[in-house]
């Protein structure tokens, strides 16, 4: 097999026995890194630091992902302009947090046939927030739900 020792130089071609050996008085592991090359490469280290440092590193990696919290606000296509301001500044407040917010406008009964109060409500809400926040998705129909997603402003 090949080996390779410590530090990272190439020792060269020998036997396990050998290869062992030296692991056993560096006091260290005999670990396979490529059993599929010919000859297989081996590798002599200590495989519980490894271990523990592969670890760490994926702690790490995990701590600095942020994650992407979606926040949806639901209002109705007749809701009163004072009802809707609300809505604006619970939006707001989301997207100052850092948030993606699904604004929803919801329809009842025959309202349905009436979409363009729907886009005209999305339209009004996001004129309220466009100094912080770009549509990501734009205004969509999706069942008895017409929704479009802000998110802030890079």
């Amino acid at each position: 097999m090949r080996l390779v020792d410590a530090s990272g130089a190439q020792v060269g071609v020998v036997p396990i026995e050998d290869a062992l050996r030296m692991a056993e008085t560096q006091g260290l592991d005999l670990v396979e890194v490529a059993a599929t090359a010919s000859p297989p490469v081996c590798r002599i280290m200590d495989f519980g630091k490894f271990q523990y440092l592969q670890k760490k590193k994926a702690q790490e990696s995990r701590r600095k992902q942020s994650q992407v919290v979606v926040k949806e606000v639901k209002i109705r296509s007749r809701t009163d302009q004072h009802d809707v301001g609300f809505k604006v500044g619970h939006i707001r407040r989301f997207l100052e947090k850092g948030h993606r917010v699904k604004v929803s406008v919801f329809f009842r009964g025959r309202e349905i046939t009436h979409q363009d109060l729907g886009h005209d409500m999305l339209k009004r809400i996001f004129e309220n927030v466009k100094d912080i926040a770009q549509i990501e998705v734009q205004a969509r129909l999706d069942g008895r739900h017409l929704s479009m997603m802000v998110s802030p402003k890079k």
